[in-house]
């Protein structure tokens, strides 16, 4: 049984969102206080979250961004604040999901389900053969550094290669721009940042079906480039 954590300081919410989930097979934890919440979260094992925005004592963005430091598991926030800005923020500090109050619990549950099918989606790949990276058509051998798109080869230079491993190998989490040059690069952000933006066009001319509407690196606006489970 998955087990999932809401924290949501608004009872009825929490408790019709518990009971939707708990309808559909899933153990559910409830708790009312962004500090307990975080405590609870990064004290026991669970395989999904809930995370409300605006919560007492410590709020769902720093819940988040802490969280992040060492839990990849599905997180969803959930918030009656319709702001684009609040959307991006959440998603640059590592949400997996963002809905906007109201929402039916239906919906809900299907995103659940759908997240929890993702990671372990993931998982699998990352047990089952770890010399490789495989998500929908896209096959990464590490081995001999080559790319494989609906089985045909991409040929990648060596830092398109790079960039393309280093953000699949953290999917979902957003880089901006910065952190990208300094990790492929090696150099501090005062580089060339227009290079990272280079690198990501040719990445998607090469691996993408339709490179305007990309499904492997997405961009969040304002944030940057996420690697898209």
């Amino acid at each position: 049984m998955k087990k999932i954590l809401i924290i949501e300081d608004e009872t009825s919410i929490a408790e019709l969102e518990r009971d939707y989930l708990e309808s559909h097979g899933f153990s559910v934890d409830l708790v009312s206080s962004g500090e307990v919440g975080l405590r609870q979260a990064l004290q026991n094992d669970y395989d999904l979250l809930i995370l409300d925005l605006m919560l007492p004592e410590v709020d769902g963005f720093e819940i988040c961004r802490q969280l992040r430091q060492t839990k990849d598991i599905p997180i969803l926030m959930v918030s009656a604040k319709k702001e684009e800005i609040d959307k991006i923020r959440g998603l640059g500090l590592g949400a997996d999901d963002y809905m906007t109050k109201p929402f039916s619990p239906g919906e809900l549950v299907a995103r659940v389900k759908a997240h929890l099918a993702r990671y372990e989606r993931l998982m699998g790949a990352r047990e089952g053969k770890s010399d490789q990276i495989r998500i929908r058509g896209l096959i990464i051998d590490k081995p001999s550094r080559r790319i494989f798109i609906n089985e045909q080869e991409a040929v990648l230079t060596s830092k398109e290669y790079d960039l393309l491993m280093f953000m699949a190998q953290h999917p979902n989490r957003v880089f901006n721009k910065e952190e990208l040059f300094e990790r492929i690069w090696g150099l501090d952000s005062t580089g060339d940042l227009t290079t990272v933006t280079v690198h990501i066009r040719r990445i998607r001319e090469k691996i993408e079906l339709n490179p305007s509407n990309p499904q492997y690196i997405e961009t969040i606006w304002g944030v940057g480039y996420r690697f898209k489970i």
